[in-house]
């Protein structure tokens, strides 16, 4: 069965991006394609130092845990990051984490082309529209398809646990969800 990973950025433990990635997923499920939700909270992502030993070894030489991640991404059809926004964009670890997906994607096989998903973005107030744009970067050098909603997949949240009260956001992840499993199965 098709499968789509949801990588969170975030630090916390009861997140606003894991509720998302939570509703999100099962917007995906209901379309019978399955799922699962990864987390950085607790690592320590390295930035791509482009070393270029990734190319044709399968992984990329910094060992901190993301070569797991990768490889369940090179297993999956579809991908969606979230990123909470702190300062106005992006956490530095999730972006990181982008590129060095990417670049061990361009070195061993392009296993990111025709992969299906795209980012969100979680924040208090600002800098939805920012982060969106950087982390969306990552989907058209890699050859991905980025789907969209009725909406920007932006949620307005400030205390954790607190995403579910933004309803246009959350019917725009679900919206987005369900047309991330509808186009997987299409293409598959």
């Amino acid at each position: 069965m098709a499968k789509v990973i949801l990588l969170s950025g975030s630090p916390r433990k009861d997140s606003n991006s894991m509720e998302i990635l939570d509703i999100c997923a099962k917007s995906i499920e209901n379309e019978d394609v399955d799922t699962e939700i990864i987390s950085l909270r607790g690592m320590n992502i390295e930035s791509c130092v482009a070393c270029n030993k990734c190319n044709g070894n399968g992984n990329c030489v910094l060992k901190d845990g993301l070569d797991k991640i990768i490889d369940k991404i090179r297993d999956s059809e579809g991908f969606i990051p979230v990123a909470p926004i702190y300062f106005g964009t992006a956490r530095g670890d999730i972006m990181s984490a982008l590129q060095r997906i990417g670049k061990v994607s361009k070195g061993n096989g392009k296993f990111l082309s025709w992969m299906v998903g795209g980012p969100i973005a979680v924040a208090r107030r600002g800098g939805q529209s920012l982060t969106l744009q950087e982390m969306s970067m990552f989907f058209p050098i890699n050859d991905m398809i980025m789907v969209g909603s009725d909406y920007w997949n932006i949620i307005f949240a400030l205390e954790e646990k607190t995403a579910h009260t933004d309803e246009e956001g959350i019917a725009t992840i679900q919206k987005f969800g369900e047309n991330v499993a509808k186009l997987i199965k299409k293409i598959s």
